[in-house]
């Protein structure tokens, strides 16, 4: 178990310093102009996206994988995960992205000012992109839609009459498509344990509203997994 938890540590910190580390630092070279502003929201898509696919590959075969409390609690209602190791893996996730988080922290010299989006945070009712904002409800329904399909993908890519091999492509593209869609919606979230490591060195704001960025993403992620299991799975 101790290694299950180590693997779930070192994974979630990497996707939290490649994803939301690409999302700190590549924001203060790029002048935020639409053109410009739109290649920036790929780069950042595809860190997250790679960051999953390359540690599903270094030790997803030791925890199965997860970075993420959400993945952990759609896998349960999946089928796929014990009750039992759900706190566990969740703490070793919380853990992982807020140590990583305390090192962004440390080499960007801050958490930035504090205002939305700061340092890779989520947000809603804010515009950051383009300047349009999104309602709370949008947002949720964005977050649980996108978490609800990230199950299915994750479920499906990884089911015993699936080709296993490619799971980990299937997976981290997902996740790339995920960001293109919702960065400019909430800065894209589908984790919390991604959401709450930057939103306790930002505070104000990103705390008042993390609720919807461990709600939302959870229950999508149950849906999800019931879905797949009772809609979709094959027995033989």
């Amino acid at each position: 178990m101790s290694k299950k938890l180590f693997a779930e540590f070192f994974g979630t910190f990497w996707l939290v310093f490649g994803g939301c580390g690409s999302a700190i630092f590549a924001s203060q070279i790029t002048p935020a102009d639409n053109g410009q502003l739109g290649i920036l929201l790929l780069g950042v898509s595809l860190a997250f996206g790679l960051s999953v696919l390359t540690m599903a590959y270094a030790v997803g075969h030791i925890s199965g994988g997860h970075f993420n409390p959400a993945v952990s609690f759609g896998l349960f209602a999946g089928g796929r995960f014990p009750a039992k190791d759900l706190v566990p893996y969740i703490l070793a996730q919380c853990i992982g992205a807020i140590t990583a988080a305390a090192a962004l922290f440390t080499i960007n010299g801050g958490a930035g000012d504090g205002s939305a989006g700061a340092f890779a945070t989520n947000f809603y009712e804010s515009a950051v992109y383009f300047g349009k904002s999104y309602s709370m409800m949008q947002a949720f329904l964005t977050e649980f839609l996108l978490t609800m399909f990230f199950l299915i993908i994750i479920l499906g890519a990884t089911d015993k009459f699936a080709n296993g091999k490619f799971a980990g492509i299937a997976i981290g593209l997902g996740l790339t498509l995920i960001h293109l869609i919702s960065i400019p919606i909430t800065n894209t979230s589908v984790n919390p344990a991604r959401s709450l490591s930057q939103a306790v060195f930002v505070g104000g704001q990103a705390i008042s509203q993390l609720w919807l960025f461990w709600v939302a993403p959870i229950l999508g992620a149950v849906v999800g997994g019931l879905v797949y299991k009772f809609l979709l799975q094959k027995e033989d």
